[in-house]
């Protein structure tokens, strides 16, 4: 039977939603989306849950010269993630990882301010975080992101998409405690292909979903 594609990234959340149920109305639930496009997918989860809202941002660290291939990342709080046998086999120095780096804390820093305001970054330590994106095609970004939230103490690591690669889908269950993927559809394409409305989520979009999520925890 063919995938039944989404109408638009808050229909993918619905159903994704769904998938989770085991996890709803509980204290120690925390839904992160990965922006932007998992905030839209990840609002809905987290109203559908009763559970709080935040980002998790994660930059890739480009190789220098060669910025479309990743080296590694760096996530909220600072955390960093290194891919050792690019950086290994390109030679790249030190020198140049912590100017890449510097660089992108930088426009995570300016992410973190236009989402989320004067607000704290959640506690993630001892929760069970359910980590929301719009989907996955390679998985690096989310791979990313699973190992620098792992370095903050979470008592576990939900990774919970709507449509992915089943090959990808797959991986990530060695680096997460439990991997949700609605719809893995082969052959893949992309993402965007799953969706009727994939249109690009702006950042004031963000900022309005999370500025509502904090209401309704706050009510």
């Amino acid at each position: 039977m063919k995938p039944q594609r989404f109408r638009n990234r808050a229909e993918a959340g619905r159903r994704l939603a769904e998938k989770l149920a085991s996890y709803a109305n509980r204290p120690d639930v925390l839904v992160l989306a990965l922006p932007r496009g998992g905030v839209p997918v990840g609002f809905e989860v987290a109203d559908a849950l009763g559970a709080p809202l935040d980002v998790f941002l994660v930059r890739k660290l480009g190789v220098p010269g060669y910025e479309e291939l990743a080296m590694g990342a760096v996530a909220s709080g600072g955390r960093r993630v290194l891919n050792d046998e690019i950086v290994r086999g390109l030679g790249i120095s030190d020198t140049e990882i912590d100017a890449a780096v510097a660089r992108e804390l930088q426009e995570l820093a300016r992410r973190e301010r236009l989402y989320r305001g004067d607000r704290p970054p959640p506690d993630v330590s001892g929760r069970t975080v359910v980590l929301v994106d719009d989907g996955l095609a390679t998985g690096a970004t989310m791979r990313a992101a699973v190992q620098a939230l792992r370095q903050q103490q979470p008592a576990r690591i939900v990774v919970a998409v709507p449509t992915a690669s089943p090959d990808t889908c797959e991986a990530l269950r060695a680096e997460a405690d439990e991997v949700i993927c609605t719809m893995t559809p082969e052959p893949f394409f992309a993402v965007g292909h799953w969706y009727d409305d994939f249109a690009q989520t702006t950042d004031d979009e963000v900022h309005d979903l999370l500025a509502r999520a904090a209401n309704v925890s706050t009510s």
